[in-house]
């Protein structure tokens, strides 16, 4: 019986169907003939039921004729055939106009809406933040701007992108549920044609942020983005500060003249190799840094000199309660960061600072809490040659040797795991050998328990791991430095041929983040069995390109990872809220200038005793260092902050312990 009742349905349907198919002249006799099958009828049952009319045929034919009429709105008039005629042409003439003109009304209302949906209208906001393009970035590029903008009554982002509007709406509102007082509006169109740009006004904006696309071609679709962007809004129009990202460090340069002068373009390759080695030597520093780029924490900020002018930046130091000072941002927009202490400010200076929130930066005296009897001086420790490991190869690998080779003392070896084929074998056509690292190659599937068991991993000092992928059919890789030729061999035992320099094998030409993170992930659950049967805690930094897959990782709570896409999102981010930040970071990255550092905090302050924070920062200030924090080894493995400190009141008081670390920034 139901499948019989199903047939029918689908008949009557394909019937319905077929009608609809045919056109309007038929769609409109077939409903005139169904409205008069079911009007008359009922009319004639209304009428018959109706004792007010009278019985006669001819009363009941009028009524029926008037209650037709008047419910097809054709008039129902009684009288003279002519008049009857003539009263129905004017029903009809009134109805067709004005269903004519309903019918325009809503074809106009339905257009705007489809307009609307489409993402195609004008977006007229003022001093709003402009995101262009679409790529995983989006999502933590808007939280944060969504943070940042927490303490304003009112805000807005326009994204544009060539993707649907409603379908942009719909993840952004998944992934950022709660966005406060900040709008986000979506705009679809191509972000490399200067009109479609015109659609989320920047020229009226305070920052405009360009998303590196994934896959292939990605770079060029920034470089094109900005020259859009600069034919849409010349540069003498706009005081926006423009933040875009590019991949590989070849297209850096292109890039920065695209966007002019007045913009600011990251290297992702360049950022990311920088950030692996610091943590690799510097273990926890990842922590400190996510904590810097992160709205929801202390960031950098400037407060105003007001009242310390013609002080030195040593007396500075000690001149803000609740704030860290690190540097002075200059009346010409220069940075300086840690100047020498008898650096004296002047009158239109700001003082670069680490703080809860822009309005939290208040000169306030700390220098009474200094506890001088509980300072330490020490010698400066001297560096000592280390054993790095390396598993695994990508485009940045190069990038990453020439790093260390810019950091490491003398005598320190860099052993490369990785996947190759025979142009992979090191020693042909790279620059001859220079610097402070011994590195050597091995071929080896780092994904193997077998390969990784004959590497003694627990020997080494620092392991980095990088995303690989599962083949390895790719071109020569670049040059990088060597200060000595190691001899390559295969991880399984057998010798390689070459002379063994820091190559490394090649890169893949198309590099996929999820299966390099797969592949890591794999990795690093073999190196935890590693560790658990030395009963040892291994020293590993990890790149991955997912944030939700380091969630995954197997590895200690409070372990380095560098989240390649999450990383830079935070950067461009907090570069479009304070151009200034940009040459922060740039020296902050850099082998040569200032850095942070992780340093015992035996070295500073005496470990038998309760300190207040603002003797530390006076033992740093007569080491020449910025003491901005501090890690606790015992809470490591603790969420959500894992031990670090930043920014901690100058009254505070800590015992520490001689195996927890004080972050500074120091000259390298």
């Amino acid at each position: 019986m139901a499948q019989q009742y199903t047939r029918v349905r689908v008949r009557l349907r394909y019937r319905f169907d077929n009608l609809v198919a045919r056109g309007t002249t038929v769609l409109i006799s077939w409903l005139a003939l169904a409205c008069l099958a079911f009007v008359v009828p009922m009319s004639l049952v209304l009428v018959w039921a109706d004792r007010r009319v009278a019985p006669t045929a001819s009363s009941r034919l009028t009524a029926v004729w008037v209650s037709v009429g008047q419910t097809l709105k054709i008039g129902g008039a009684v009288g003279s055939p002519v008049f009857i005629l003539a009263s129905v042409s004017l029903a009809l003439v009134a109805l067709l106009f004005v269903s004519t003109l309903v019918s325009l009304i809503t074809t106009g209302i339905d257009r705007r809406i489809m307009a609307l949906r489409l993402g195609h209208s004008t977006v007229l906001e003022t001093r709003h933040t402009v995101v262009l393009g679409w790529s995983d970035q989006i999502f933590p590029v808007v939280g944060e701007l969504v943070a940042a903008n927490a303490n304003q009554r009112r805000s807005a982002i326009a994204v544009l992108a060539p993707k649907d509007k409603v379908e942009m709406e719909e993840e952004i509102s998944t992934h950022i549920p709660a966005t406060g007082t900040t709008r986000i509006i979506c705009r679809h169109g191509s972000t490399t044609d200067p009109a479609v740009l015109a659609r989320v006004s920047p020229e009226t904006a305070k920052a405009v942020l360009v998303l590196p696309p994934g896959g292939e071609g990605g770079d060029a679709h920034v470089v094109k983005t900005l020259l859009a962007l600069n034919a849409a809004v010349p540069e003498a129009g706009s005081a926006a500060v423009v933040v875009a990202a590019v991949r590989d460090t070849r297209n850096h340069v292109t890039a920065r003249l695209a966007a002019g002068p007045g913009g600011h373009v990251l290297c992702v390759d360049d950022i990311v190799a920088r950030l692996l080695v610091q943590t690799a030597r510097q273990p926890g520093l990842s922590l400190v840094y996510q904590e810097l780029l992160d709205f929801e924490g202390d960031e950098f900020y400037t407060a105003a000199a007001e009242g310390l002018v013609g002080r030195t930046f040593g007396e500075v130091l000690l001149s803000f309660t609740t704030s860290s000072v690190v540097g002075l941002l200059r009346a010409d927009g220069s940075v300086a960061l840690n100047p020498a202490p008898d650096t004296e400010l002047c009158v239109r200076d700001r003082v670069v600072v680490i703080s809860r929130d822009d309005g939290t930066a208040v000169p306030e005296d700390a220098a009474g809490f200094v506890d001088a009897d509980a300072i330490v001086t020490t010698r400066p420790r001297t560096p000592l040659p280390e054993r790095l490991l390396l598993l695994g190869w990508n485009r940045r690998a190069p990038l990453i040797v020439e790093q260390l080779d810019q950091y490491v003392s003398p005598g320190t070896t860099l052993d490369v795991v990785a996947l190759g084929g025979d142009s992979a074998v090191p020693g042909s056509g790279l620059a001859p050998a220079r610097g402070h690292l011994d590195v050597s190659f091995q071929r080896g599937d780092i994904t193997d328990p077998g390969v990784l068991a004959k590497l003694d991993v627990p020997s080494y000092d620092n392991v980095i791991v990088i995303g690989e992928m599962g083949h390895a059919s790719v071109p020569a890789p670049r040059p990088v430095p060597s200060s000595a030729a190691g001899t390559g061999t295969d991880a399984g035992g057998g010798p390689a041929t070459g002379s063994g320099t820091a190559a490394g094998p090649p890169r893949p030409e198309s590099e996929t983040g999820a299966e390099m993170d797969d592949r890591t992930l794999v990795t690093l659950l073999h190196l935890r069995a590693i560790g658990d049967a030395a009963h040892r805690e291994l020293s590993i930094t990890t790149e991955m390109s997912d944030d939700g897959n380091r969630l995954l990782a197997p590895a200690r709570e409070g372990a380095d990872f560098i989240v390649s896409g999450r990383m830079i999102s935070l950067l461009m981010t907090q570069i479009s809220e304070s151009r200034y930040l940009a040459d922060v970071f740039e020296e902050l990255f850099a082998a040569e200038g200032n850095e942070l550092y992780l340093k015992p905090a035996s070295d500073y302050v005496r470990v038998d005793r309760e300190v207040a924070f603002a003797t530390v920062v006076e033992s740093a200030l007569r080491r020449r260092e910025c003491a901005v924090g501090y890690r606790l080894r015992a809470d490591t493995g603790a969420d959500p902050a894992h031990g670090v400190r930043l920014n901690p009141d100058k009254r505070e008081r800590i015992r520490f312990t001689g195996a927890d670390w004080v972050i500074v920034l120091a000259e390298s």
